[in-house]
Protein backbone atom coordinates (compact mmCIF):
# COMPACT_ATOMS: atom_id res chain seq x y z
CA UNK A 1 0.00 0.00 0.00
CA UNK A 2 1.28 3.70 -1.08
CA UNK A 3 2.61 5.99 2.06
CA UNK A 4 -0.21 8.19 0.32
CA UNK A 5 -2.45 5.90 1.18
CA UNK A 6 -4.45 5.87 4.36
CA UNK A 7 -4.54 2.37 5.92
CA UNK A 8 -7.76 1.14 6.85
CA UNK A 9 -6.15 -0.56 10.35
CA UNK A 10 -4.26 2.93 10.94
CA UNK A 11 -7.26 4.71 10.27
CA UNK A 12 -9.24 2.54 12.75
CA UNK A 13 -6.47 2.86 15.62
CA UNK A 14 -6.55 6.31 14.66
CA UNK A 15 -10.17 6.59 15.72
CA UNK A 16 -9.17 5.08 19.08
CA UNK A 17 -6.33 6.66 20.32
CA UNK A 18 -6.22 10.32 18.62
CA UNK A 19 -9.71 12.00 19.34
CA UNK A 20 -8.95 14.11 22.14
CA UNK A 21 -11.43 13.67 25.90
CA UNK A 22 -14.53 16.14 24.62
CA UNK A 23 -14.95 14.54 21.19
CA UNK A 24 -15.12 11.25 22.69
CA UNK A 25 -17.52 12.61 24.96
CA UNK A 26 -19.36 14.22 22.63
CA UNK A 27 -19.24 11.59 19.54
CA UNK A 28 -18.76 8.10 21.23
CA UNK A 29 -20.17 5.98 17.98
CA UNK A 30 -18.36 8.59 15.58
CA UNK A 31 -16.01 7.81 12.81
CA UNK A 32 -14.77 11.41 12.33
CA UNK A 33 -11.12 11.83 13.20
CA UNK A 34 -11.54 15.11 14.74
CA UNK A 35 -8.48 16.28 16.50
CA UNK A 36 -6.03 18.39 18.05
CA UNK A 37 -4.76 21.28 15.92
CA UNK A 38 -1.21 20.18 17.39
CA UNK A 39 -1.18 17.14 14.48
CA UNK A 40 -2.14 19.06 11.65
CA UNK A 41 0.48 21.52 12.20
CA UNK A 42 2.82 18.24 12.96
CA UNK A 43 1.90 16.65 9.63
CA UNK A 44 2.60 19.92 8.08
CA UNK A 45 5.82 20.29 9.40
CA UNK A 46 7.07 16.64 8.79
CA UNK A 47 6.10 17.05 4.40
CA UNK A 48 7.68 20.14 5.00
CA UNK A 49 6.95 23.52 3.40
CA UNK A 50 3.01 22.83 3.19
CA UNK A 51 -0.03 24.89 4.99
CA UNK A 52 -3.00 23.63 5.38
CA UNK A 53 -6.09 25.81 4.98
CA UNK A 54 -8.06 26.80 7.92
CA UNK A 55 -11.02 27.20 6.39
CA UNK A 56 -13.50 29.42 8.18
CA UNK A 57 -17.23 27.72 8.62
CA UNK A 58 -19.29 30.97 7.75
CA UNK A 59 -21.86 28.27 6.30
CA UNK A 60 -22.42 24.82 6.28
CA UNK A 61 -21.69 25.03 2.36
CA UNK A 62 -18.31 26.28 2.90
CA UNK A 63 -17.34 23.11 5.82
CA UNK A 64 -18.86 20.84 3.18
CA UNK A 65 -16.85 21.67 0.68
CA UNK A 66 -13.75 22.56 1.98
CA UNK A 67 -14.01 18.97 3.45
CA UNK A 68 -14.63 17.20 0.02
CA UNK A 69 -11.61 19.34 -0.66
CA UNK A 70 -9.60 17.76 1.92
CA UNK A 71 -10.62 14.42 1.11
CA UNK A 72 -9.96 14.68 -2.44
CA UNK A 73 -6.62 15.97 -2.05
CA UNK A 74 -5.79 13.54 0.72
CA UNK A 75 -4.99 16.47 3.24
CA UNK A 76 -5.47 17.12 6.95
CA UNK A 77 -7.54 20.79 7.34
CA UNK A 78 -8.40 22.71 9.96
CA UNK A 79 -12.67 23.92 10.02
CA UNK A 80 -12.74 27.30 11.89
CA UNK A 81 -15.09 30.38 12.92
CA UNK A 82 -13.61 33.53 14.31
CA UNK A 83 -15.82 35.39 17.49
CA UNK A 84 -17.15 38.16 15.06
CA UNK A 85 -18.00 35.36 13.25
CA UNK A 86 -19.55 32.58 15.51
CA UNK A 87 -19.35 34.11 19.18
CA UNK A 88 -22.12 35.36 21.41
CA UNK A 89 -22.82 38.39 18.72
CA UNK A 90 -22.63 36.06 16.06
CA UNK A 91 -23.14 37.05 12.09
CA UNK A 92 -23.04 33.32 10.79
CA UNK A 93 -25.79 30.44 11.88
CA UNK A 94 -22.41 28.01 12.71
CA UNK A 95 -21.04 28.83 15.83
CA UNK A 96 -18.43 28.41 18.63
CA UNK A 97 -20.89 26.05 20.01
CA UNK A 98 -22.47 23.78 16.83
CA UNK A 99 -19.68 24.32 14.02
CA UNK A 100 -17.69 20.74 16.12
CA UNK A 101 -21.37 18.86 15.82
CA UNK A 102 -21.55 20.16 12.44
CA UNK A 103 -18.46 18.91 10.98
CA UNK A 104 -18.80 15.65 13.27
CA UNK A 105 -22.32 14.97 10.88
CA UNK A 106 -20.79 15.94 7.27
CA UNK A 107 -17.31 13.31 8.21
CA UNK A 108 -19.82 10.79 8.95
CA UNK A 109 -22.11 11.66 6.14
CA UNK A 110 -19.56 11.85 3.77
CA UNK A 111 -17.06 9.00 4.85
CA UNK A 112 -14.44 11.58 5.64
CA UNK A 113 -11.10 10.04 6.93
CA UNK A 114 -8.92 12.58 6.82
CA UNK A 115 -7.87 13.94 10.10
CA UNK A 116 -10.04 17.72 10.80
CA UNK A 117 -8.98 20.31 13.66
CA UNK A 118 -12.07 22.30 14.98
CA UNK A 119 -10.51 25.49 15.49
CA UNK A 120 -11.71 28.94 17.76
CA UNK A 121 -10.13 31.43 15.37
CA UNK A 122 -9.65 35.35 16.92
CA UNK A 123 -11.12 34.71 20.59
CA UNK A 124 -10.53 38.44 21.15
CA UNK A 125 -9.72 40.39 23.95
CA UNK A 126 -10.01 43.79 23.57
CA UNK A 127 -9.18 45.34 26.80
CA UNK A 128 -8.32 43.30 30.37
CA UNK A 129 -11.58 43.55 31.79
CA UNK A 130 -12.82 40.97 28.79
CA UNK A 131 -10.38 38.18 30.96
CA UNK A 132 -13.34 37.10 33.36
CA UNK A 133 -16.02 36.60 31.00
CA UNK A 134 -13.20 34.26 28.85
CA UNK A 135 -12.56 32.69 31.91
CA UNK A 136 -16.20 31.31 31.64
CA UNK A 137 -17.04 31.09 27.76
CA UNK A 138 -13.57 29.47 26.73
CA UNK A 139 -14.73 26.17 28.53
CA UNK A 140 -17.96 25.88 27.39
CA UNK A 141 -16.20 25.73 23.78
CA UNK A 142 -14.19 23.10 24.54
CA UNK A 143 -17.30 21.50 26.30
CA UNK A 144 -19.01 22.31 22.54
CA UNK A 145 -16.15 20.40 20.46
CA UNK A 146 -13.63 23.10 19.70
CA UNK A 147 -9.36 21.23 19.63
CA UNK A 148 -7.61 24.29 18.83
CA UNK A 149 -8.02 28.18 19.64
CA UNK A 150 -6.11 31.71 19.01
CA UNK A 151 -5.94 33.56 21.77
CA UNK A 152 -6.23 37.16 20.24
CA UNK A 153 -5.10 39.66 22.69
CA UNK A 154 -3.38 41.54 19.80
CA UNK A 155 -5.16 44.94 19.76
CA UNK A 156 -3.71 46.08 23.65
CA UNK A 157 -0.36 46.84 24.53
CA UNK A 158 2.63 44.44 24.44
CA UNK A 159 2.66 43.09 28.54
CA UNK A 160 -1.04 42.92 28.60
CA UNK A 161 -1.06 41.02 25.22
CA UNK A 162 1.38 38.42 27.01
CA UNK A 163 -0.38 38.76 30.52
CA UNK A 164 -3.65 37.63 28.68
CA UNK A 165 -2.16 34.86 27.25
CA UNK A 166 -0.88 34.04 30.06
CA UNK A 167 -3.57 34.74 32.55
CA UNK A 168 -6.12 32.27 30.23
CA UNK A 169 -4.10 29.03 29.72
CA UNK A 170 -5.33 27.22 32.41
CA UNK A 171 -8.52 27.37 30.93
CA UNK A 172 -7.40 25.82 27.70
CA UNK A 173 -7.08 22.00 27.40
CA UNK A 174 -3.06 20.92 27.52
CA UNK A 175 -3.59 19.09 24.58
CA UNK A 176 -5.58 21.72 22.60
CA UNK A 177 -3.66 23.46 19.87
CA UNK A 178 -2.74 26.62 20.83
CA UNK A 179 -2.37 29.88 18.10
CA UNK A 180 -1.32 33.56 19.91
CA UNK A 181 -1.36 36.78 17.74
CA UNK A 182 1.09 40.00 17.85
CA UNK A 183 0.48 43.52 15.99
CA UNK A 184 -3.85 43.44 15.41
CA UNK A 185 -4.02 42.58 12.56
CA UNK A 186 -5.29 45.18 9.79
CA UNK A 187 -3.30 44.92 6.58
CA UNK A 188 -0.10 47.71 5.99
CA UNK A 189 -0.67 49.85 8.86
CA UNK A 190 1.57 48.87 12.27
CA UNK A 191 3.14 45.91 11.13
CA UNK A 192 4.28 43.03 13.25
CA UNK A 193 8.11 43.48 14.52
CA UNK A 194 10.78 40.66 15.05
CA UNK A 195 11.00 42.15 18.84
CA UNK A 196 7.43 42.10 19.64
CA UNK A 197 7.20 38.79 18.33
CA UNK A 198 10.55 37.61 20.23
CA UNK A 199 8.84 39.36 23.52
CA UNK A 200 5.44 37.47 23.75
CA UNK A 201 7.12 33.82 22.67
CA UNK A 202 9.71 34.34 25.07
CA UNK A 203 7.28 35.48 28.08
CA UNK A 204 4.62 32.62 27.36
CA UNK A 205 8.14 30.03 27.47
CA UNK A 206 8.98 31.63 30.66
CA UNK A 207 5.29 30.41 31.95
CA UNK A 208 5.71 27.02 30.79
CA UNK A 209 3.24 28.34 27.92
CA UNK A 210 4.17 26.60 24.06
CA UNK A 211 2.29 27.61 20.87
CA UNK A 212 1.45 25.76 17.98
CA UNK A 213 1.26 29.42 16.04
CA UNK A 214 1.83 32.77 16.16
CA UNK A 215 -0.29 35.23 13.65
CA UNK A 216 1.27 38.64 12.55
CA UNK A 217 0.10 41.57 11.26
CA UNK A 218 2.30 41.33 8.37
CA UNK A 219 1.24 43.14 5.76
CA UNK A 220 -2.83 41.37 5.16
CA UNK A 221 -6.23 42.70 5.31
CA UNK A 222 -9.29 40.79 5.84
CA UNK A 223 -12.90 40.80 4.12
CA UNK A 224 -12.41 41.73 0.08
CA UNK A 225 -9.94 44.57 0.12
CA UNK A 226 -6.74 43.83 -1.72
CA UNK A 227 -3.62 45.38 -0.10
CA UNK A 228 -1.43 47.53 -1.65
CA UNK A 229 1.61 45.63 -0.70
CA UNK A 230 0.01 42.19 0.74
CA UNK A 231 2.01 39.71 2.72
CA UNK A 232 5.18 40.88 3.23
CA UNK A 233 7.21 37.55 3.18
CA UNK A 234 10.18 39.20 3.67
CA UNK A 235 9.39 39.85 6.80
CA UNK A 236 7.23 37.18 7.98
CA UNK A 237 10.41 34.89 7.14
CA UNK A 238 12.53 37.09 9.51
CA UNK A 239 10.00 37.03 12.21
CA UNK A 240 9.69 33.34 12.22
CA UNK A 241 13.71 33.03 12.12
CA UNK A 242 14.09 35.12 15.16
CA UNK A 243 11.40 33.26 17.45
CA UNK A 244 12.79 29.54 15.83
CA UNK A 245 14.36 28.07 18.76
CA UNK A 246 11.10 28.30 20.41
CA UNK A 247 9.64 26.19 17.32
CA UNK A 248 6.63 28.15 16.52
CA UNK A 249 4.91 28.04 13.33
CA UNK A 250 3.35 30.75 11.60
CA UNK A 251 -0.34 30.91 11.38
CA UNK A 252 -1.47 33.33 8.33
CA UNK A 253 -4.39 35.84 8.26
CA UNK A 254 -5.70 37.68 5.37
CA UNK A 255 -5.43 34.87 2.66
CA UNK A 256 -7.78 36.41 0.47
CA UNK A 257 -6.53 39.42 -1.07
CA UNK A 258 -3.11 37.83 -1.72
CA UNK A 259 -2.25 36.46 -5.44
CA UNK A 260 -1.42 32.72 -5.36
CA UNK A 261 2.30 33.30 -6.45
CA UNK A 262 2.43 35.25 -2.90
CA UNK A 263 0.63 32.10 -1.33
CA UNK A 264 3.09 29.72 -2.99
CA UNK A 265 5.97 31.62 -1.63
CA UNK A 266 4.82 31.88 1.67
CA UNK A 267 4.96 28.23 1.89
CA UNK A 268 8.30 28.35 0.15
CA UNK A 269 10.50 30.28 2.61
CA UNK A 270 8.38 30.39 6.08
CA UNK A 271 7.33 28.52 8.73
CA UNK A 272 3.89 29.14 8.21
CA UNK A 273 1.65 25.50 8.23
CA UNK A 274 -1.81 27.14 8.45
CA UNK A 275 -3.36 29.68 6.53
CA UNK A 276 -6.82 31.45 7.24
CA UNK A 277 -9.17 31.95 4.34
CA UNK A 278 -12.61 33.20 4.54
CA UNK A 279 -14.20 35.77 2.70
CA UNK A 280 -13.21 34.10 -0.38
CA UNK A 281 -15.11 30.74 0.25
CA UNK A 282 -18.31 32.59 1.24
CA UNK A 283 -18.20 34.81 -1.85
CA UNK A 284 -17.34 31.84 -4.42
CA UNK A 285 -20.15 29.37 -2.72
CA UNK A 286 -22.51 32.66 -3.14
CA UNK A 287 -21.76 32.37 -6.81
CA UNK A 288 -19.66 35.51 -7.40
CA UNK A 289 -17.66 36.27 -9.84
CA UNK A 290 -13.67 35.98 -8.01
CA UNK A 291 -9.91 36.08 -9.44
CA UNK A 292 -7.63 32.83 -9.08
CA UNK A 293 -6.99 33.56 -5.40
CA UNK A 294 -10.77 34.29 -4.67
CA UNK A 295 -10.79 37.88 -4.23
CA UNK A 296 -14.33 39.01 -5.73
CA UNK A 297 -14.12 40.93 -8.49
CA UNK A 298 -16.61 44.48 -9.11
CA UNK A 299 -18.04 46.07 -11.63
CA UNK A 300 -17.05 49.59 -12.92
CA UNK A 301 -20.05 50.59 -10.26
CA UNK A 302 -18.18 48.76 -7.39
CA UNK A 303 -20.58 46.17 -7.35
CA UNK A 304 -20.42 42.54 -6.88
CA UNK A 305 -20.80 40.51 -10.11
CA UNK A 306 -23.39 37.76 -9.38
CA UNK A 307 -21.94 34.15 -12.21
CA UNK A 308 -25.39 33.28 -13.65
CA UNK A 309 -26.47 29.57 -12.95
CA UNK A 310 -23.59 29.25 -10.16
CA UNK A 311 -23.90 29.56 -6.15
CA UNK A 312 -26.97 30.90 -4.99
CA UNK A 313 -30.58 31.29 -7.04
CA UNK A 314 -30.76 34.27 -8.67
CA UNK A 315 -33.71 35.16 -6.94
CA UNK A 316 -31.73 34.59 -3.73
CA UNK A 317 -29.33 37.02 -5.07
CA UNK A 318 -31.69 39.38 -6.42
CA UNK A 319 -33.11 39.21 -2.46
CA UNK A 320 -29.41 39.65 -0.61
CA UNK A 321 -29.29 42.39 -2.92
CA UNK A 322 -32.60 44.16 -1.77
CA UNK A 323 -31.92 43.26 1.93
CA UNK A 324 -28.60 44.64 1.56
CA UNK A 325 -29.80 47.78 0.63
CA UNK A 326 -32.37 48.47 2.92
CA UNK A 327 -29.98 47.49 5.61
CA UNK A 328 -26.82 49.90 4.05
CA UNK A 329 -25.11 46.88 4.21
CA UNK A 330 -21.83 47.57 1.63
CA UNK A 331 -18.84 45.81 0.57
CA UNK A 332 -17.29 43.69 2.99
CA UNK A 333 -20.04 44.19 5.26
CA UNK A 334 -21.49 41.47 2.89
CA UNK A 335 -21.24 38.84 5.47
CA UNK A 336 -23.76 40.16 7.62
CA UNK A 337 -25.98 38.32 5.27
CA UNK A 338 -24.64 34.98 6.58
CA UNK A 339 -26.58 34.56 9.29
CA UNK A 340 -30.66 36.17 7.67
CA UNK A 341 -30.01 33.85 4.80
CA UNK A 342 -28.62 30.70 6.27
CA UNK A 343 -31.91 29.12 5.88
CA UNK A 344 -32.96 30.39 2.96
CA UNK A 345 -29.63 29.04 1.31
CA UNK A 346 -30.60 25.42 2.70
CA UNK A 347 -34.07 25.86 1.40
CA UNK A 348 -32.61 26.08 -2.47
CA UNK A 349 -33.06 22.95 -4.59
CA UNK A 350 -30.13 19.99 -4.22
CA UNK A 351 -28.99 20.92 -7.36
CA UNK A 352 -27.92 24.27 -6.61
CA UNK A 353 -26.31 23.70 -3.20
CA UNK A 354 -24.25 20.90 -4.76
CA UNK A 355 -23.26 23.48 -6.86
CA UNK A 356 -22.64 26.27 -4.34
CA UNK A 357 -20.74 23.23 -2.34
CA UNK A 358 -18.62 22.30 -5.40
CA UNK A 359 -17.56 25.90 -6.32
CA UNK A 360 -15.91 25.80 -2.49
CA UNK A 361 -14.31 22.05 -3.01
CA UNK A 362 -12.67 23.08 -6.55
CA UNK A 363 -11.45 25.92 -4.87
CA UNK A 364 -10.24 25.08 -1.55
CA UNK A 365 -8.82 21.49 -3.64
CA UNK A 366 -6.38 23.71 -5.84
CA UNK A 367 -4.84 25.85 -3.08
CA UNK A 368 -4.50 22.50 -0.93
CA UNK A 369 -2.90 20.91 -3.75
CA UNK A 370 -1.25 23.58 -5.87
CA UNK A 371 -0.46 26.72 -3.81
CA UNK A 372 -0.02 25.11 -0.15
CA UNK A 373 1.67 21.95 -0.81
CA UNK A 374 -0.66 19.93 1.37
CA UNK A 375 -1.60 16.97 -0.54
CA UNK A 376 -1.01 13.84 0.81
CA UNK A 377 -0.49 15.07 4.56
CA UNK A 378 -3.62 13.25 6.05
CA UNK A 379 -1.93 9.61 6.20
CA UNK A 380 1.22 11.54 7.80
CA UNK A 381 -0.89 12.81 10.15
CA UNK A 382 -2.54 9.81 11.06
CA UNK A 383 1.18 8.27 11.31
CA UNK A 384 1.99 10.58 14.22
CA UNK A 385 -0.94 10.37 16.69
CA UNK A 386 -0.83 5.80 16.09
CA UNK A 387 3.30 6.89 17.10
CA UNK A 388 2.37 9.00 19.57
CA UNK A 389 -0.48 6.55 20.72
CA UNK A 390 -2.42 9.60 21.93
CA UNK A 391 -4.61 12.53 21.40
CA UNK A 392 -1.71 15.09 22.15
CA UNK A 393 1.85 14.95 20.67
CA UNK A 394 3.11 17.02 23.71
CA UNK A 395 4.46 20.86 23.30
CA UNK A 396 6.78 21.01 20.42
CA UNK A 397 9.50 23.26 22.73
CA UNK A 398 10.37 22.90 26.29
CA UNK A 399 10.87 26.15 28.87
CA UNK A 400 14.85 27.59 28.06
CA UNK A 401 13.33 31.30 29.75
CA UNK A 402 13.98 32.02 33.08
CA UNK A 403 10.53 32.43 35.30
CA UNK A 404 12.79 35.37 37.09
CA UNK A 405 13.08 37.64 34.16
CA UNK A 406 9.66 37.25 33.09
CA UNK A 407 8.30 38.60 36.44
CA UNK A 408 5.04 41.09 35.85
CA UNK A 409 7.35 43.81 36.93
CA UNK A 410 9.94 42.81 34.36
CA UNK A 411 6.97 42.55 31.63
CA UNK A 412 6.31 45.94 31.90
CA UNK A 413 9.79 47.08 31.78
CA UNK A 414 10.60 44.66 28.70
CA UNK A 415 7.53 46.00 27.13
CA UNK A 416 8.29 49.51 27.73
CA UNK A 417 11.49 49.26 25.56
CA UNK A 418 9.69 47.57 22.55
CA UNK A 419 8.95 50.03 19.59
CA UNK A 420 5.92 49.16 17.94
CA UNK A 421 3.24 50.61 16.01
CA UNK A 422 -0.73 48.67 16.24
CA UNK A 423 -1.81 50.99 13.38
CA UNK A 424 -4.91 52.90 13.84
CA UNK A 425 -8.06 51.45 15.73
CA UNK A 426 -10.09 48.87 13.79
CA UNK A 427 -12.28 45.57 14.03
CA UNK A 428 -10.26 43.29 12.25
CA UNK A 429 -11.44 40.17 14.04
CA UNK A 430 -12.49 38.19 10.99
Amino acid sequence: MSDNTINPKDFEQALQVGRPPNIQKLFPHSRALIVSGRFIDRAMIAKGKAITIAANGRSIFVIRGALQAAQRANASIIIEIARSEGGADAYCAVNYWNIARQVDALCNELGITIPVAIHADHYGIKKENDLAFAKVEIPTMFEAGITSIAIDASHMPDDKNLNANIALRPYIPEWAGLETEIGEIKGKEGLSTKEEAVFLIAGLNAHNIFPDWIALNNGTTHGIEESAQGIQVGLTAEIHEAISRYHVSGAQHGTSGNSSDRLREIAARTRTTKANVATALQMISWGLEVNDYGNAILDPDGNFIKVKNEGVTEEVWASMLSFAKEKGIKGGNFKKLNLPFENKFLGQPKSVRDRMVKRVEDFVYNMLVTVFNAENTAPTAIRLINDTGSYDPGPKAERIEDPKNWTPEKIREKAAAIDSDKGTAGNFDD
